[in-house]
């Protein structure tokens, strides 16, 4: 597969005007031209491309990358390798670059040899996150990726089953699901809400980042912003963006297993003082510790937002019958005040900004 200039600048965000220039100085020469004289990229080309444009984003001279690439550094990780080595001399750009380096080489080393198509998404996902993040925000959004890839995956195809049956945005499903999706972007970005703002900026403004590498597509992204912006409008009546930056992270699994344990114990009819329904009710105390991180004045905000608020209540993990039973065995099973604050439905907590 052969690429026309036009076609290698639109896919990677680069301008037939670099391209150009970059053939001119011998720096990235075309594997060849169709019988109309156009240049013609190959995968060599594309993958050599991609080295000169990770050194070019960390400041290096065009020169200086020419001297890199010189000779036999055409398999990808000699190019990173000799990347690394050359800017370990830089004290001033050391840091910032080998971070990129070493991503870019883990991620080429740990799996196939990369086809074109992988070389021009990563080329065009390069640029552009670097428009909005550094290497040290990239390694640490990529690292934490691993804690909530898997319930990210599932919330995905929950709320593409949402689209699909056309439920509005204050439904309680949608409500759940949008619940979901904002606790686990918080979980993602390490309760850095600035970092998850321009994550989300990034996502609403940049189409070629939408749909890529388990991201959402762009009109996911403006379905569960719609239920998102309900919640938040709500929710920051009673809450501030420290108390969001405090907020922990409960998994879902933990609310879906308390939510059916606790169903059992309705269906037969335990009562709410037995020692089962004391034990549930504590590890419901015990969960709110860990989204509050113990802290009561934040307990106390989600408790008053959440009685105030029936749309906070609409996306909670726990059941109306589940939540009314898991309160009176708490009442019983530990001395008030120090329970009325651990009554609080768990779904008021609700991280910002939206996007994937």
């Amino acid at each position: 597969m052969l690429l026309k200039v036009g076609d290698l600048a639109r896919r990677t965000g680069l301008t037939v005007r670099t391209l150009h220039h970059y053939d001119e100085v011998g720096l990235l020469k075309p594997s060849g031209r169709s019988d109309a004289g156009y240049r013609l990229y190959s995968q060599a080309d594309v993958q050599r491309l991609h080295g000169i444009q990770t050194m070019r984003q960390m400041g290096l001279a065009l020169s200086d990358i020419a001297e890199l690439l010189a000779g036999d550094g055409v398999a990808p990780e000699r190019i990173i390798g000799q990347q690394i080595r050359a800017l370990d001399q830089q004290i001033t750009q050391a840091t910032e670059l080998r971070g990129r380096l070493t991503m870019l080489r883990d991620g080429l080393m740990a799996g196939a040899e990369p086809d074109m198509g992988n070389w021009l998404e990563a080329l065009a996902l390069m640029t552009t996150y670097g428009k909005y993040f550094s290497t040290t925000e990239l390694k640490q959004i990529f690292t934490n990726w691993s804690l909530i890839e898997a319930d990210w995956l599932v919330v995905k195809d929950l709320v593409r089953s949402a689209m699909d049956r056309q439920l509005p945005p204050d439904s309680p499903e949608v409500q759940a699901l949008a619940y979901r999706w904002m606790a686990l972007m918080l979980h993602w970005m390490g309760g850095d809400l600035d970092l998850l703002d321009r994550w989300g900026h990034m996502f609403r403004t940049e189409p070629s980042a939408q749909g890529r590498n388990h991201a959402p597509p762009g009109d996911m992204i403006a379905y569960v912003e719609a239920a998102i912006e309900l919640r938040l409008a709500l929710l920051m009546k009673y809450l501030t963006r420290d108390d969001l930056r405090t907020l922990g992270h409960v998994p879902h699994t933990a609310w879906a297993a308390l939510e059916r344990d606790v169903q059992q114990l309705l269906d037969r009819q335990i009562p709410t003082h037995h020692a089962d329904a004391a034990a549930a009710a504590l590890r419901w105390n015990t969960l709110f510790n860990q989204l509050t991180r113990n802290d009561a004045q934040l307990r106390h905000k989600l408790l008053t937002a959440s009685a105030n608020e029936p749309l906070l209540q609409a996306g909670s993990p726990l059941s109306a019958p589940v939540r009314a039973y898991l309160q009176a065995a708490l009442a019983q099973a530990m001395p008030t005040p120090t329970w009325t604050a651990a009554a609080a439905a768990p779904e008021a907590a609700t991280p910002s900004p939206k996007s994937h």
